[in-house]
């Protein structure tokens, strides 16, 4: 298995479609947080993508010239920083800034080129070759179909979710699912 080398363990998805990632992330969220888990997702989007509406004071203030803005209530806080890259951020730049220690996993739900483990989405009826060949990250192909794959990558069942959390936990948190093994049971 791909080590992660993050403070927080990192779990991505490979999917030709980007569309398949978010789905399956939104799907299994939910599952996780059932469990007890705190989950943070790392979701990349396109380079000028807004949070708020023109109209807005923070809309305002950023365009007034705030290099950073920190957006906070006593339910939230989101910080909005201006940058100019030559080159997309490294991941690691990316999850450097989430709060690590209060989370216990972070979902990667784009493909965000770096080391840390995935699992690949595969739908046969998509007509797409499997990815795991050309990427050593792949730790299991999760398939809505049965497939035939080398032992050092497990398979999985696309369509059974407690099996993919199951997998995600006892893979990624072995320590966490053995003390709570009943919360992962089903």
């Amino acid at each position: 298995m791909t080590v992660s080398p993050f403070i927080t363990p990192v779990l991505g998805f490979a999917a030709p479609r980007a569309n398949d990632r978010t789905q399956l992330v939104k799907t299994l969220l939910p599952l996780l947080c059932e469990r007890g888990l705190c989950v943070g997702v790392l979701w990349q989007t396109e380079p000028q993508f807004e949070l708020d509406k023109p109209g807005r004071d923070s809309f305002d203030l950023r365009q007034a010239g705030a290099q950073q803005l920190l957006v906070t209530s006593s339910q939230r806080w989101a910080l909005l920083v201006e940058r100019e890259f030559e080159h997309e951020p490294r991941l690691e730049e990316h999850l450097a800034h989430f709060e690590h220690d209060t989370l216990d996993l972070i979902l990667i739900a784009s493909h965000a080129p770096g080391r840390f483990p995935r699992i690949e989405l595969h739908r046969p009826t998509h007509d797409h070759r499997l990815m795991f060949g050309n990427d050593a990250s792949i730790i299991a192909v999760a398939s809505d179909s049965p497939l035939i794959l080398p032992d050092h990558i497990d398979c999985l069942n696309l369509n059974d979710h407690g099996e993919l959390v199951r997998y995600i936990a006892y893979t990624l948190l072995p320590e966490y699912a053995e003390r709570y093994a009943e919360l992962f049971s089903s």
